[in-house]
């Protein structure tokens, strides 16, 4: 009996509750990046940190070459004390230079730290973009296509790209990538 009236209860309380379909949409992250100032600037800033550590690491080197050159030529005159210091020196500077690359280029390094500091600002943009784009046409959920999240089919109805492209001011000309600008979508190969 308790079960019955339970189940009753269930199907009065189901039935009253207004039905809530979930609005959802996704925009394309990389194609939209691709199109804002900010973010280009960004990895231009990137490039030439990367590329000025770069050099400083192939500096080290080229100096470790010159050392082990200047003892290869100077091996057969040198005492065995000298010899050893010498190649205690170049072993060390090798040491120093792995673990400059490392400190640089390495799991969480300073080139990690730059990016992270430097796409703060277009990610921010993007964020605040894509959430007035949300908030206006009433989204629960939006999606970025661009992401590790693996979306079998897009529908191009869902396709917001162009509404946070709008909202940030970029141009939503239809381009190559942009191929269908009837209905505002991005369709985008991959």
């Amino acid at each position: 009996m308790k079960k019955a009236l339970f189940f009753v209860l269930l199907c009065a309380v189901w039935v009253s509750t207004p039905v809530h379909a979930q609005k959802f949409g996704y925009v394309d992250t990389e194609f939209i990046f691709g199109k804002m100032p900010e973010y280009q600037k960004a990895l231009s800033e990137i490039d030439k940190f990367a590329d000025k550590w770069s050099k400083d690491i192939q500096d080290k080197y080229v100096e470790i070459d010159k050392l082990q050159k200047a003892y290869q030529a100077e091996e057969i005159l040198l005492t065995e004390d000298m010899k050893r210091d010498r190649l205690r020196a170049i072993s060390d500077k090798e040491r120093e230079a792995r673990e400059y690359n490392n400190k640089v280029f390495g799991y969480q390094g300073l080139l990690f730290e730059k990016k992270k500091e430097l796409m703060k600002a277009p990610m921010e943009l993007v964020n605040r973009a894509v959430e007035k784009v949300c908030l206006q046409k009433k989204l629960d959920f939006m999606f970025d296509k661009a992401s590790d999240f693996v979306m079998l089919y897009t529908n191009p109805r869902h396709d917001y790209s162009d509404y946070v492209m709008e909202e940030l001011g970029l141009d939503i000309k239809p381009t190559a990538t942009n191929s269908n600008p009837t209905n505002n979508t991005t369709t985008k190969p991959k």
